[in-house]
């Protein structure tokens, strides 16, 4: 295929190969990512206490490869949290393994326990109601 092409052309055209493989892959990469936010972010309202409406205060990469971070804050929307917690900054960790399968959740308080992260991974996450409550969708 190259063998036809000049040695300017050859090296312009393995350039533009390049290139389009790195733009492709950086693209899957980014939906990847996105994905993962998305399931983040829904497993915030599972874990807040009910009626308080949520603010995030950030969405990113977490600390290690392959995590995402959220910091967010609590509001009682009926003035139900006492205002020490409304004002407390919280975050949540989600630590993902192979595509967008979630393996850990850590939060302020300490890491999710096995079971609760399969029945949030398994029954709320991927549903309709997740969706409505996600806090960065609003």
């Amino acid at each position: 295929m190259l063998r036809g092409l000049p040695d300017g052309g050859r090296a312009a055209a393995l350039v533009g190969a390049l290139a389009l493989w790195l733009v492709a892959g950086s693209g899957c990469d980014t939906a990847l990512d996105a994905r993962r936010a998305t399931l983040c972010r829904r497993a915030v309202p599972a874990l807040a206490p009910p009626a308080a409406e949520i603010s995030l205060l950030r969405v990113g990469p977490g600390a290690s490869r392959g995590s995402v971070r959220v910091d967010y804050r609590l509001a009682g929307g009926s003035g139900s949290l006492p205002r020490a917690e409304a004002t407390r900054p919280r975050f949540l960790v989600c630590q993902f393994g192979a595509g967008d399968d979630l393996t850990a959740l850590t939060t302020e308080q300490g890491p999710v326990n096995g079971a609760a992260l399969y029945l949030l991974r398994r029954y709320y996450l991927a549903t309709p109601e997740a969706e409505a409550a996600d806090p960065g969708a609003r």
